[in-house]
């Protein structure tokens, strides 16, 4: 199967932004905010990393050290570390045999469509 593109990532990231928006009213949805909301923001690492031509290895590890450097390199919010939260996030309350991590969805929210927004941007330069 080819890869993705910038704009197919891209359009897959703003999907399931959607759904971790909805996730994240009251009464808030943690396993969709959480599953969501990391979804999200691995096809927005790979739609600006697919649009930069960087290598980006297909795991969670690759995806965050692509996050990294769209962040130092390129200017772009760093959301590594909100990674890696929102994985032991998803595990939490997908099998519950790690603790969720304490994030706030409206923080959560904002971050995530702020970092979708600042790949569309760059996308569009």
């Amino acid at each position: 199967m080819p890869e993705p593109t910038a704009a197919e990532s891209l359009k897959l990231a703003q999907d399931h932004l959607e759904r971790a928006l909805a996730a994240a009213t009251e009464p808030v949805d943690w396993t969709d905010l959480s599953t969501y909301g990391f979804y999200c923001l691995e096809a927005a690492v790979m739609a600006a990393s697919g649009h930069l031509k960087l290598g980006v290895q297909r795991s969670h590890p690759g995806k965050v050290g692509a996050a990294k450097l769209l962040a130092n390199k390129h200017k772009l919010p760093d959301v590594s570390a909100l990674l890696v939260e929102l994985n032991t996030a998803r595990k939490a309350h997908a099998y519950g045999d790690v603790e969720a991590p304490d994030l706030d969805e409206e923080e959560l929210a904002s971050d995530l469509d702020a970092f979708v927004d600042a790949v569309k941007a760059l996308i569009k330069k």
